[in-house]
């Protein structure tokens, strides 16, 4: 159950509004979650600004592969309804959405990347060697895992936030990971 009441569009920070509009108008909607976040125009700004630069990086349906694996080990559920909405957009096979939150993929590239990603987001960045060579030798390169390892801190930022405020559910429920 959602822990504080979303604020009204009125009631939004005038400093949020620019950026909440461009979900709004992108999505048709306002998520709850937003209108949650926008409550700190500093926070939701700098979490948008990081949103947008590494929206830049990979490719769209490794960043949403990750997504779904840190959401997964992180256990937010908001998230996972978000993102396999997402994974959907991009036409990610439902197959490849159940591996991405077991951690898996079937194109070799994308594996290795959450993979890894699972393992820094269950090791807490304590990778071993073993780990660190096999995305090296994936063909990624050193910025592409600084990468990696931004949008898992990025994806768990949200689902932080989600899984303390709780908002309620806007997006289609997934099944819990156990049923998958």
């Amino acid at each position: 159950m959602q822990r504080t009441a979303s604020p009204t569009l009125e009631l939004v920070p005038a400093e949020s509004k620019p950026t909440l509009d461009l979900f709004t108008n992108h999505l048709g909607f306002t998520p709850n979650m937003l209108m949650l976040f926008a409550q700190s125009p500093i926070a939701f700004n700098a979490w948008f600004g990081l949103r947008t630069a590494l929206n830049r990086t990979l490719d769209m349906k490794t960043r949403e592969a990750i997504s779904l694996i840190v959401s997964e080990v992180n256990g937010c559920n908001y998230c996972l309804a978000v993102h396999t909405y997402a994974a959907n957009l991009v036409k990610m096979p439902a197959e490849e959405i159940i591996l991405a939150r077991k951690g898996m993929s079937n194109d070799p590239k994308r594996d290795a990347a959450v993979k890894f990603a699972r393992k820094v987001i269950e090791q807490r960045g304590i990778v071993t060697d073993a780990e660190f060579k096999a995305i090296r030798e994936a063909d990624f390169s050193e910025a592409n895992i600084l990468e990696i390892i931004s949008l898992v801190a990025m994806f768990s930022l949200t689902n932080f936030f989600n899984n303390v405020f709780d908002p309620e559910k806007d997006y289609p429920p997934v099944p819990p990971a156990g049923s998958l």
